[in-house]
Order: C-alpha cells, then structure tokens, then sequence
C-alpha cells in the first residue's frame, strides 16, 4: 500500500507558510471559545409511549384556540392536514373558518350552541314539553331520553345501544374518524362519549380507540416518525415543520435520516442512497471477487474464472486467450512486459466494474481511516489533552486543549463527507440519473468543480489526520505545542470550510440538473441534530 507521502506530496515548509498564524492572533481563540457562535437549529424532540398523548394534546390545543373547535373536531382537522399547523393557517386566511371546515369535511354547530343538544325534531320544543321517551331511529326501541339517548354535534340522536355498536364496527372496520350513523351526516363524533359508552359494554374496544387516537398522531403526522433502532427503543422523533430533510438523533443514539428513516447519509440525496446501499451490500464483495479472481474475455468481455492449472484458457464463445494478461493468444502473444494501452481495451461490462470499484474503493477507505481514527487516534489525543491540562509550565491559553477535541471532530466529519461524496458521485455522474440535454455543459463544470473541492477536501484532512498524529507523539514543549495548535487550528478551519463547500456544491449546483427532484440534509460539523426527551405535562 502507497504510503500518506506517496499519495499527498506536499513540502512540510510550504505547509509551514500556509498555516502560519500570527503570536497576536492567538488571543482569538480565547475569545472564540469563550463567546462561540452557535449555528442555528431546529428543535427536535423525542417522545415515548408515555409523552406522546402530551404531545399530541399540545398540537390539538393549539387548534382548539385558533379556531374554537371541540377536542375531537381538533385532531380530525389536524389528520385531514398532516398535523400540519401552517397548512391550517394558510387556509384560514384564504378561505376562513366556514372553508377551513369545509374542505376537511367537518361539521361544526353554530359557536352560541349548548354542548347538550336535544334531539333533532325537539329542538323547537321547550324543555319542559320534551317527551321522556325516545324513539331510536335504528333499533326503532323505546328508550329514556335522559340516561339511554348520546345526541352528537349536529344534533341526531340514538340510543346508546345503537351507539355503542356502531362505534365498535367503525373501529374494526379501521376508519379514522367515527361519523354519526344518520344517513349522509359527516358530522365526527365526540371522542369522549365513544370512550364512554365503550368502555361500559366493550372496555377492550375502549383501550384500542385509545392506542387509534394516538397511533393517527403517528401515522397521519408528516413531522413525526418511529425511530427505527432494532430492538425498537420506543421512541418517535418530532420535527420542526418544514424541516424534511434533516438528520437526526435519537436519545438512544441511533442517528438517520428523518426523510427515508436510513441511517444517516448526507451529502448524498435519499434516492440515491437507497440505490448505492443496496448495490453495496449486494454486490461488493461479489464484484471484489470477480474483479481479483477472473479476467474479461477479449472477445464477448464476459468474466472467466481458470479452473486448471494451465494459462491456456478457451472461453464458450471459441476465443484463446492468455489467462495471465487476459490477451488473446496468437503468435506474438507476449505478456512479460506491461502494455499501457491495455486498461482502454477492457470490455463494456469490465468498465463498469471497474467504474464502480473506484467509487467503492475510495468509499471503504475514508470509512476505514475514520474508524481508525475513532479507535486508535481519538485514545492518543484525549491523553494528549490531559497532559495539557495537568502542564503548568505552559500558559493558561495553550493549556484550554478544546481546539484538540474539535480538530479531532472535523477529521471525523470530514471522512464521513468524504466517504459519501465517493457514492454521490458515482451516481450523479454516471447513466444511474436522468439530467436535462441541455444542462450537459453545466454537469460538465459543476462535476470539475465537485472534484477539485473533492481532492482539496481529501488532501486537507490528511494533513489534518497526520498534524493530530504527531501532535500525540511529540514532547511537551511549549514551542512546539504553539506551533502545532497553529497548524491544528487553520487545518480545522480549512477542512470544515471545503465541507460546506462541497454540500453547497451539491445542492445548489448539481441536484437542479437532474429530473428526478432531489434534495440533502444540511452540514453539520457535530453530527446530526440530538433530539430532546419530551418531557410530561
């Protein structure tokens, strides 16, 4: 294997100069540690089994204010927009309450009406002219108008009976809302009399109304989704609106995508990291196999694997070929001597595998390096910091050894972004994606950009893994600690900077070339957002 010298050759004094930070500056840093700029996010949250009716209580308050609804009415409004509150907004400012409800299918009684509604057809009579006896309209039972009659928002009333039984067949019938049996009545039914009449006849069917209610917070909810650790934690993850394309982390430590729920994988787009993770898993191995073990016929390029100890291999299709060069066999066959030329002659189907092992390769090796450099690296420099912080014959300011642990972070980030970047570009820049014809001449300078701020990423967190290295390494010398913090700093700098620039690139220059709209996650220098736990109300 090459050695880091062979493959980044660059002259240390000229590093030197680069890097080079002036003695006044480094004032700065204590001011930058002592005041840091925090980069803005998005509140995420966690919520368990036990947080979620909380949770999803607080989302429903929030419409019950806004437009004077009951609970049930809430939450129907809420399911029909996905939990959405700027969608229910929006359309409250442009169609108003009565259109809001409308488009939602919700019947609402008048805002001056009683929550106690006589039956319909004794809504003009006075009170005290009201039989006691009622007649249910669909059993067609004589039953009290006090203790055996539920009356509904829009007014129809039934016996319980009825109630009871209809409540329990729109529920194994799965429906997300219950309506009122009368016949083209949309109005929903109050969620507190079906727990009622529920629970007194069928206490089982209650808790499963219960566990509907809450599992439609989940189901129906663009902003929330079931962590997806295995075994299951028994978190949900809620998310800002508007906030799709996001990486998070759940309390557990699990961290995905909160778009496609895959393990997180920024820079590259969901679709394109679905196609790559499936091709990788399936077929690396096999194309590493393949790729060490045959050799391509050089007539119909198809992979021969030798099954006999002699060179002299016939392919089915009647070629002789030379299995040591892969060459066909003739009178000058002659293969000692290396043939340059021979890498353009590889078929169309060893071309693509080998297409596709530079992108796996390079994919594997910054993901190696970053492990290596959590495991082996990271124990060296946290020694490192705490014989910096123990040293008391070095200034207070040198001693602060958090620009160490944050270097370490963006070597980390950096490999990720790098890693990734191999199958992003795998994907955008060969025939796996559509892009516009006329937007050929634009892939072509947006793929030199990416691949010149690709390379000056690669080179820069290697300087950055090799300065950490030896800064782990090197005495305890005031001098020489100054000297490499300079270093460490600017490298720091450097290679967080190229991250940024490499995400800008891909979202703002190349996914708009493709058809199929696509998005990313955006950069996070410390990984994906940490989800707080929901607290109980």
């Amino acid at each position: 294997m090459a050695s880091d010298e062979d493959c980044y050759d660059y002259d240390d004094e000229d590093e030197e100069e680069e890097l080079v930070v002036d003695e006044d500056d480094l004032g700065l840093l204590e001011d930058e540690e002592a005041a840091p700029l925090p980069e803005l996010r998005a509140d995420h949250w966690a919520i368990t089994r036990k947080s979620l009716s909380a949770a999803q209580q607080q989302d429903i308050s929030m419409v019950m204010n806004l437009v004077n609804l009951e609970p049930h009415n809430a939450r129907a409004l809420l399911m029909h927009h996905r939990w959405k509150m700027e969608r229910i907004t929006d359309f409250l400012e442009r169609r108003g309450r009565e259109g809001l409800f409308r488009e939602a299918g919700i019947m609402v009684p008048p805002e001056d009406n009683s929550s106690t509604l006589p039956c319909r057809g004794d809504a003009d009579k006075p009170s005290h002219k009201r039989p006691r006896i009622a007649t249910c309209n669909v059993c067609f039972e004589d039953v009290s108008r006090l203790s055996d009659v539920s009356t509904m928002d829009c007014g129809h009333c039934f016996c319980n009976d009825c109630w009871t039984e209809h409540f329990l067949a729109s529920l194994d019938n799965g429906r997300k809302h219950i309506h009122c049996m009368e016949v083209k009545c949309a109005a929903i039914c109050d969620d507190a009399t079906v727990r009622r009449l529920l629970c007194l006849k069928y206490p089982a069917a209650a808790k499963r109304f219960d566990g509907f209610v809450l599992e439609s917070y989940l189901q129906n909810n663009a902003s929330v989704k079931w962590c997806p650790s295995a075994p299951h934690c028994g978190r949900a993850i809620r998310v800002d609106a508007g906030e799709r394309y996001c990486e998070v982390e759940c309390p557990c430590g699990v961290s995905f995508c909160f778009n496609c729920a895959a393990p997180a994988h920024s820079p590259v787009p969901c679709t394109m990291w679905d196609q790559w993770d499936a091709k990788f898993r399936g077929e690396s191995e096999n194309l590493k196999w393949i790729a060490v073990n045959t050799k391509s016929c050089p007539s119909c390029h198809k992979p021969i694997e030798k099954n006999g100890g002699c060179n002299h291999v016939r392919c089915r299709c009647g070629q002789h070929l030379c299995y040591a060069c892969g060459g066909k066999l003739d009178s000058t066959h002659n293969c000692n001597r290396y043939d340059e030329k021979r890498a353009a002659s590889h078929g169309a189907v060893r071309q693509q595998m080998l297409r596709y092992t530079h992108y796996c390769d390079r994919f594997n090796v910054h993901a190696i390096s970053r492990k290596a450099e959590q495991t082996t690296l990271w124990p060296a420099i946290h020694k490192r910091i705490v014989q910096l912080e123990s040293a008391n014959s070095i200034r207070p300011l040198i001693r602060q050894s958090s620009w160490l642990a944050q270097a370490h972070g963006s070597l980390l980030a950096s490999r990720l972004v790098l890693s990734r970047s191999y199958a992003f570009a795998y994907y955008m820049f060969g025939d796996e994606v559509r892009t516009y014809p006329s937007d050929r001449a634009n892939l072509a300078m947006a793929k030199e950009l990416f691949e010149n701020q690709q390379e000056q990423l690669e080179r820069n967190a290697e300087r950055l893994s090799k300065v950490l290295a030896a800064e782990a390494a090197t005495k305890l010398v005031e001098e020489e600690v100054v000297k490499t913090m300079q270093k460490t700093v600017n490298l720091s700098k450097i290679v967080d900077t190229h991250c940024r620039e490499m995400y800008t690139c891909i979202q703002d220059e190349l996914l708009p070339l493709l058809m199929e709209t696509m998005s990313i996650a955006p950069y996070r220098p410390d990984g994906p957002d940490k989800a707080k736990e929901m607290e109980l109300v």
